[in-house]
Order: C-alpha cells, then structure tokens, then sequence
C-alpha cells in the first residue's frame, strides 16, 4: 500500500501567509504615520507657498511613501504563485535598495543553514543578528 507524501508545498503557503500578516502590518504602520504627516505636509505646502509649484513637501511625502510601499511589496507572494520567475517585478526595481522580501529571505535563509548544520536556536538567533546588522550597515 502506498502512503502518500507529505505535501510539500504546504511551508511555502504557510511561509507565504506569516509573510503577508507582516506585510499587512508594516502596510498598516504606514498608512498611520502617512496619515498626520501628509496632512501636515499639505497645510504647510498651503501655508508657505512662495511662488514655486504649490504642494512640493506633499508631493515629496507621496513619492518617499510610494518607495516605502513598493519595498513592503504586499500583495508579492502572488508573483510566485502565478509566475515560474522571481516573486515580484517591482522588486528588481529596486536594485541597491532592501525590500521587506530581501531581508525575508536572508533571514529565513540563515535559519534554514543553522539548523541544517545543527544548529541551535540561540546560534541562529546570532547568525540572523549577523544578516540584520548587514543590511542596516549596507544603507548607510
């Protein structure tokens, strides 16, 4: 008798969710903070206008969120399931810049390494320090 295998793509799903949960989160946190802040920006643009193009610091707020929203990438697990590619074309946008999937990725990269080697848990926490300390140095 035959038993069948255990499904395999049944961690990519569950990893595609936990991602999208923090996606939505991080999506979340900044449509808070845009939310005072382009307001601010818009009645400051009203307020001190001096013959330049009227809404420059409320264009600039929209232009740092629209960054700030194609590096969270929300909706990107989509890519990977309708395309044999990578995950998002966006993402390639943004050659130099870290993206949310990026640090995903080296992050569960680094946990799947150390425990495949091993590892324990508190050696895996050190090596995904390591990767983070990395690509927070890399944007300075």
């Amino acid at each position: 008798m035959n038993t069948p295998s255990p499904d395999n793509s049944r961690w990519p799903y569950v990893r595609d969710v936990l991602v999208f949960q923090l996606k939505l989160v991080l999506g979340n946190l900044l449509n808070v903070v845009l939310l005072p802040v382009s307001i601010i920006a818009a009645v400051y643009s009203l307020l001190t206008r001096k013959g330049g193009r009227l809404g420059t610091p409320f264009y600039e707020v929209l232009d740092v969120a629209r960054d700030l929203e194609e590096r969270i990438n929300i909706y990107g697990a989509i890519g990977g399931y309708h395309a044999t590619g990578p995950s998002s074309s966006r993402a390639s946008a943004h050659i130099g810049d870290v993206t949310v999937d990026d640090v995903v990725r080296k992050v569960e990269d680094v946990i799947v390494r150390e425990f495949s080697a091993g590892g324990t848990a508190a050696s895996a926490k050190a090596a995904v320090s390591r990767v983070l300390d990395e690509i927070r140095n890399r944007k300075r």
